[in-house]
């Protein structure tokens, strides 16, 4: 391969990272212009500080690489800005982010748009703005952006608009369909506040919840994240 596989300092965050053999680090970044890509850090784990120490989540950077093969090589790094500072419960809400990023969006397929929307929740987080309403933003603006957007105005079967007062079986491959109150059914209010980014009181902020837990493992294909079970393991 050539100079068209080396790209120079690309602005990216670093999603995920792992020791490779004795003093190498594999890296999952995601790139403003390449999307998510796997990198390989040779010799980061060298010395003290230094490129291990600007190689963590949340922090802008900027990066190169050379694409000569699977890994790719991390050739150079910069910061471009102060680190989000995260902690308790806003802490894995960022670890949940970079693993939706990581488990719903092809390698090398890039997304500034997300990557966008990526940056404002990491300040949200950051600045203790409700975790919730940050986490319901990102989440339906990354599955708008794969093509698994939600529709939250109109009954599916009906095509009457959704009112706040009834309630609505949510079919994820169909849209949803006005039904008697149930245990999985949410209100109009919900679907309504979701589409409009304001969900009016705690009723429909844990219907949401519950709701897009829901549409997420399904596009998972019921496969667990990890940043759940580490923050259940938190609370207990």
């Amino acid at each position: 391969m050539g100079q068209a596989d080396r790209h120079c300092l690309r602005d990216a965050f670093l999603l995920h990272r792992r020791h490779y053999r004795e003093t190498s680090l594999l890296l999952d970044i995601f790139s403003r212009e390449q999307g998510v890509v796997r990198l390989i850090a040779k010799g980061a784990l060298r010395g003290k500080g230094g490129r291990c120490g600007m190689l963590q989540p949340f922090a802008p950077l900027s990066l190169g690489w050379t694409a000569r093969g699977e890994p790719a090589v991390l050739t150079s790094s910069e910061s471009r800005g102060k680190p989000c500072e995260l902690s308790g419960k806003p802490l894995f809400c960022g670890f949940y982010l970079n693993e939706l990023l990581l488990r719903l969006l092809p390698e090398h397929d890039p997304h500034p748009g997300i990557f966008l929307v990526y940056e404002q929740s990491l300040a949200r987080l950051a600045g203790g703005e409700p975790l919730d309403e940050t986490l319901r933003r990102f989440e339906l603006a990354l599955l708008e952006e794969i093509g698994y957007g939600l529709e939250l105005g109109h009954d599916a079967e009906s095509g009457a608009a959704i009112r706040p007062e009834r309630h609505y079986d949510y079919r994820v491959e169909q849209g949803p369909v006005e039904s008697a109150p149930g245990a999985q059914t949410v209100q109009g209010s919900t679907l309504l506040g979701l589409r409009d980014g304001l969900l009016p009181g705690p009723v429909e902020v844990n219907e949401a919840k519950r709701l897009m837990r829901r549409v997420i493992n399904h596009h998972l294909g019921g496969r667990p994240l990890k940043s759940r079970e580490l923050f259940i393991s938190f609370k207990r």
